[in-house]
């Protein structure tokens, strides 16, 4: 079996009935290899800028006065080229209709995350996946989407995609980039109250953003854009 690949996975206003119409999910992914350095020069950047290493950085919580610091991170992601990155945004979540697919809004959520993961899957490689925890119900929900991903891959025994497994985000310096990128595009696609004031520093990130990847972030990419991967989800697309 070829190289292993570590997955950090997480997810931004996935809840059905949160007043926000866009919903986002999330991966950076990597050689096994590669994490412990990337994971050094992460903590590197954060202490460059004043901040304790075993500080949390997260979308919600940029401001005016770490904005170097985030785009100190933004431009290590593409800067490295051991790291990608792939969202899947669900742009008006008051378009879907569960009760016509028979589905509830976790049935949904399931096949929202297999659509994202399944085009980085490749034959050759085996896969780690590490989802950030969100609830006590994490580790039930994360079993039934390695199940679910693994049989789309024939891959009954596991030995491909080996594992799917929970973990807190403040533990592991790789899912605070892939928290940053997905609340990134997720804000990009988000639609605001008229006159509602948006942050000058989120904004002045997601232009970054734009700028290294060449993209818009509200368009999907071709399939095989490796480096940042959009997909834009519709519900016609079932």
């Amino acid at each position: 079996m070829g190289n292993i690949i570590n997955m950090y996975c997480d997810e931004s206003c996935h809840l059905e009935h949160d007043s926000i119409n866009v919903m986002g999910l999330g991966t950076v992914w990597c050689n096994k290899e590669s994490v412990r350095e990337i994971n050094q020069r992460i903590c590197e950047i954060k202490e460059r800028n004043g901040v304790s290493r075993h500080a949390e950085v997260k979308w919600t919580k940029i401001g005016p006065q770490k904005r170097q610091l985030y785009m100190d991170l933004v431009n290590y992601f593409f800067d490295n080229d051991a790291l990608n990155f792939r969202v899947l945004i669900i742009p008006d979540k008051s378009r879907l209709d569960h009760e016509r697919f028979a589905q509830t809004h976790d049935e949904w959520y399931y096949k929202m995350y297999f659509e994202m993961l399944k085009v980085v899957f490749c034959c050759g490689f085996q896969y780690n996946v590490y989802v950030d925890i969100k609830d006590s119900h994490s580790a039930e929900r994360v079993r039934k989407l390695h199940d679910v991903c693994c049989n789309d891959r024939y891959d009954f025994s596991h030995e491909i995609i080996q594992k799917i497994q929970p973990i807190r985000s403040n533990e592991v310096q790789l899912m605070q980039i892939i928290d940053v990128l997905l609340g990134a595009v997720t804000y990009a696609n988000r639609e605001f109250p008229e006159g509602e004031e948006r942050s000058s520093t989120k904004l002045a990130i997601i232009e970054l953003i734009k700028q290294r990847s060449g993209y818009t972030l509200q368009k999907t990419t071709y399939l095989r854009e490796n480096k940042f991967n959009i997909f834009i989800w519709r519900p016609n697309c079932l």
